[in-house]
């Protein structure tokens, strides 16, 4: 059996065996939430656009920046 034949059945077998043992439920779990809301920070996002409209650059946030505001129970 020439080399590249053998490495390639290796590589395969490797890469079976690995999504063989990826755990399904791990993708499911959520993340515990802090208490508080997000609020969109308002100050970092005046401060970059004020540098960048300095620069000649126009900022378009995708995910704008975000601080979590406490509840208001």
């Amino acid at each position: 059996m020439s080399t590249r034949r053998l490495l390639l059945i290796v590589a395969v077998a490797v890469s079976l065996t690995a999504c063989a043992t990826t755990d399904d439920r791990a993708a499911a779990r959520v993340a515990p939430q802090r208490a508080g809301t997000l609020d969109t920070h308002h100050e970092y996002v005046a401060h970059v656009e004020s540098i960048a409209r300095r620069r000649g650059i126009d900022v378009q946030w995708v995910n704008a920046p975000v601080k979590r505001a406490p509840r208001d129970d």
